[in-house]
């Protein structure tokens, strides 16, 4: 079994941790790295993990997984590229950032694999997505994979997909959250309780889910299951394209995208 380092075990890089325990990783294999002792020390005492500077979880682990954020990169690698030895996989957490970034920082020939994740990996109901850079191979997939499966699903893409990825999948949560709350504000306005609101739309959206997966109908074909002729939905439905929620949506996660390559721009 592979030896894993967690560069910078904020939330994300915890989750990955605890996943990863969960799965039957020896907490002997897992390493992590934080800038604050005394998050060091409740990493250590939660999961039995090493907890070690940034040059050594570099030198013991196999696989290096940068969770840090997009804007501490640079120096996180200018730091460990000059010293990386051969044979090392970099696994990338960093949102929007390249697999090209990380190449001009490291020794030539370092595979590194890009994914973009969201935080249903919370609750193991994540969606990750995972693209090869130029070095890495299908084995290299294949790990990272393994690593990401005890988070929810995992599919390939294309590293040219990823900033699309990002904006339906990685920023996917809040436009649900955003939804439940709008549906909870009209449930009060018909005059439910708050809370009596919130426990139907959250239980209505989880079955909704579990039919989209388990079904594998279109949604369409959902919906008009649910639609009768001059029935409340269809009424519903009308007002919600009167007011262009089709097309908002369509803009929203083409400005999501856009602000994604802004990032990555910007990272030079």
């Amino acid at each position: 079994m592979r030896t894993i380092a967690v560069f910078g075990a904020g939330k994300l890089g915890e989750v990955l941790l605890s996943g990863l325990l969960r799965a039957g990783w020896s907490a002997d294999r897992l390493l992590a790295t934080a800038r604050r002792p005394e998050r060091a020390q409740e990493l250590a005492e939660r999961y039995g993990i090493k907890v070690v500077d940034n040059e050594t979880a570099m030198l013991e682990a196999d696989v290096l997984t940068v969770a840090v954020k997009p804007q501490d990169a640079g120096v996180l690698l200018a730091d460990l590229g000059p010293k990386l030895p051969a044979g090392k996989l970099v696994v990338s957490l960093c949102a929007g950032l390249p697999t090209a970034f990380f190449a001009r920082h490291l020794p030539e020939g370092t595979p590194v694999v890009r994914v973009m994740t969201n935080t249903p990996a919370l609750v193991d109901e994540a969606m990750t997505a995972i693209s090869a850079g130029p070095h890495a191979t299908a084995e290299h997939l294949a790990l990272t994979e393994e690593m990401f499966r005890p988070l929810g699903r995992t599919i390939r893409v294309p590293e040219s997909q990823q900033d699309a990825v990002t904006a339906l999948s990685g920023s996917g949560p809040a436009y649900f959250y955003f939804l439940v709350e709008a549906m909870t504000d009209a449930g009060i306005l018909l005059g439910l309780p708050r809370q009596v609101a919130h426990d139907l739309i959250v239980q209505t959206a989880i079955g909704s889910a579990v039919m989209l997966r388990e079904s594998g109908e279109h949604p369409v074909k959902l919906r008009e299951a649910v639609t009768s002729p001059a029935g409340t939905t269809i009424n519903a439905i009308r007002e919600l394209e009167n007011h262009g929620v089709r097309a908002a949506f369509l803009a929203a996660l083409e400005a999501a995208r856009d602000r994604a390559r802004e990032l990555a721009a910007q990272s030079g």
